[in-house]
């Protein structure tokens, strides 16, 4: 089956796998190329899939949608880190969730000042008439 793995900026993964697992609301499942067409919401935690010409892999993925129609897989969700070993996977989500830590707090500081900037200039305006 072909699974896709869809973040909003990126297809981080796009491969055939021979059989995944994953966690739902409902709790963790596992699938095969002949399972049954299904949607479900996915819960944060390890998607684990095997290559159909490799060793099984890992992904650490956020909250998201899963879709089985046919033999297409196709995962969207926010952010995800993928590794092909476990404790390589540990590492790459602490790195991931620093840099986007750091984006946040950037991101936050920028806002900060637009608002600042936007009530000076507003006092302004006031001060002129």
């Amino acid at each position: 089956m072909r699974l896709r793995v869809l973040l909003p900026t990126q297809v981080l993964l796009d491969r055939e796998v021979s059989k995944l697992t994953a966690e739902a609301e409902e709790g963790a499942f596992g699938m095969l190329p002949r399972h049954i067409d299904f949607v479900t919401m996915l819960e944060p935690g390890i998607l684990t899939y095997t290559l159909v010409e490799g060793p099984e892999e890992f992904m650490a993925i956020d909250e998201g949608v899963l879709v089985k129609c046919g033999t297409d897989v196709s995962i969207s969700t926010r952010r995800a880190v993928r590794s092909p070993q476990l404790d390589a996977l540990r590492e790459a989500v602490r790195e991931e969730f620093r840099i986007q830590d750091d984006r946040e707090k950037a991101t936050k500081s920028a806002l900060a000042k637009l608002q600042a900037d936007f009530v000076r200039r507003f006092l302004d305006m006031g001060k002129v008439s």
